[in-house]
């Protein structure tokens, strides 16, 4: 089966996903942010003038003066209890983990070793500040960069930024080479690139191609835009730039689908604009400041431009708003199409979540409705997104880990969508791996009626269900699939 991997790990969810959310781009100046006493980056390659676009790349040149700024992001952790997954290194740490699990099996627990696992970075600022993916230091008990002179440095997580999958590292060093970052937002189809890092642990390793497509969206987050790219990127590449061939940084690498955890030729990056707002504030601060509406969204299909008496499927349809929201308090209904926000237009669902997260919180924007068949606006205040569904979130809050599952209300549309008869219950969005829901059989697109033979109407209803079940027994859901109803029974 077609697997979409991170770097670090060998196993990604399927690239098929239901409904999801595209990234936001999110520029320097937010609004959100405070001004820094120096710029944290340059555009400039040395002190050469950016030269015009390039056909024909001189890739060696370019390799040469950009390479001492690419470092080996090493770092070590706890393994996980189940997991019997290595890193993505080569065999032997993975033969040593399917060994400890044999031992285990005849003579019981042992000490757990700490696992090891290697990516990239580069460098962005002469004073220590490195770039790479929220997933190479994620749970890390200890980072390093080792860089092209050879030094090897303890590493400080100044901060992380999981939704965008982006870490900012802080090394104690000085007069550091950096690779300017360029504009993502100029990238062309077909435009030659070059992707370097540190696949399978081979530091220093240059690998060429094109974009072969800009703006996707693959499922890994809430605010994925990725740039994709035939550049080879393997496991270990994971939080190394992507140049353009003017010798700066458009993208960072961070993903791949693949049959095997090889490269074939589809890999993922993470536009450099998107970057650039995200490591300003995790300088800044060590987080990320996004706006928030307070509704959940879902794209408009035909079937559902049809039953809400919408002539294009365009826009983003709210599936429910938030109490307490900006959008509630402007007066935002479920079962609005917006396709205007403040001044832009909202051709996809995805659309709207980097507009609403790229807004200084506190601002008044214009948001264009279409209200059963007629057009409207409605004034909102952009509020501040802490610990909240994701911005425009697609999903209601999961109710991990017990479960495993993000939920959506059901309404007669979805259900019409869905094929299912039953207009009461909750859908099932997101499926967790490895969690409880998974391993019963709990699907994506599932309606689920009933927990414990009592209805439910709301992932509040669902959660509860849960909290207040005794767990020494299997949750049982009566589910509606397509036109069957079954019950699963669930372990917890």
């Amino acid at each position: 089966m077609d697997v979409l991997h991170r770097h670090r790990r060998w196993a990604w969810p399927a690239l098929a996903v239901t409904i999801v959310l595209a990234a936001v781009t999110l520029l320097p100046a937010l609004g959100h942010t405070k001004a820094m006493s120096g710029p944290l980056w340059t555009d400039r390659l040395g002190a050469a003038p950016v030269p015009a676009a390039i056909t024909a790349p001189n890739w060696a040149e370019i390799a040469r003066l950009v390479k001492p700024a690419v470092v080996n992001v090493s770092t070590k952790r706890q393994p996980e209890p189940t997991s019997m997954s290595g890193p993505s290194m080569s065999g032997p740490l993975d033969d040593r983990d399917r060994f400890n699990d044999f031992f285990k099996h005849f003579f019981g627990d042992q000490p757990r070793r700490p696992v090891q696992s290697l990516g990239s970075g580069f460098v962005i600022n002469a004073t220590g500040y490195v770039v790479t993916n929220n997933h190479v230091v994620d749970g890390a008990s200890e980072v390093r960069v080792k860089l092209s002179d050879g030094r090897d440095l303890i590493a400080k997580v100044a901060g992380r930024d999981p939704k965008t999958d982006l870490a900012l590292l802080k090394v104690e060093a000085s007069g550091l080479p950096v690779i300017p970052l360029g504009d993502s937002v100029q990238l062309q189809v077909g435009e030659p690139v070059m992707a370097i890092g540190n696949p399978f642990g081979l530091e220093q390793t240059v690998t060429t191609g094109i974009v072969s497509a800009t703006g996707r969206v693959i499922g890994e987050g809430p605010y994925d835009d990725f740039i994709q790219t035939d550049a080879s990127i393997n496991p270990g590449n994971s939080g190394g730039p992507l140049i353009n061939g003017r010798g700066q940084v458009v993208g960072i690498n961070t993903a791949i689908f693949s049959q095997s955890g090889g490269s074939v030729g589809i890999g993922f990056a993470i536009p450099v604009n998107l970057a650039k707002g995200v490591v300003t504030q995790l300088a800044e601060s060590g987080h990320v400041v996004r706006g928030w509406l307070g509704v959940e969204i879902q794209p408009v299909t035909p079937e559902l431009a049809k039953s809400f008496n919408v002539t294009q499927p365009t826009g983003a349809l709210v599936a429910s708003v938030v109490d307490g929201s900006p959008a509630k308090a402007a007066g935002v209904k479920p079962g609005d199409v917006i396709t205007e926000f403040d001044g832009r237009k909202v051709g996809r669902a995805e659309d709207l979540p980097r507009a609403v997260a790229d807004t200084t919180i506190g601002r008044e924007v214009v948001l264009g409705l279409v209200r059963d068949g007629k057009p409207t606006t409605v004034r909102v205040v952009v509020g501040e997104l802490k610990d909240r569904p994701a911005v425009a979130a697609a999903v209601s809050p999961s109710v991990k880990p017990t479960l495993g599952v993000g939920v959506q209300s059901l309404d007669p549309a979805i259900a019409r969508e869905l094929g299912v008869n039953e207009t009461r219950g909750v859908v099932v969005r997101e499926v967790k791996d490895g969690s409880p829901a998974e391993t019963a059989g709990v699907r994506p697109g599932d309606v689920i009626a009933e927990v414990d033979r009592h209805h439910i109407t709301s992932s509040e209803d669902l959660q509860q269900a849960v909290q207040r079940h005794d767990k020494r027994a299997p949750l049982l859901l009566l589910v509606h699939r397509g036109d069957q109803q079954l019950y699963v029974a669930v372990a917890l």
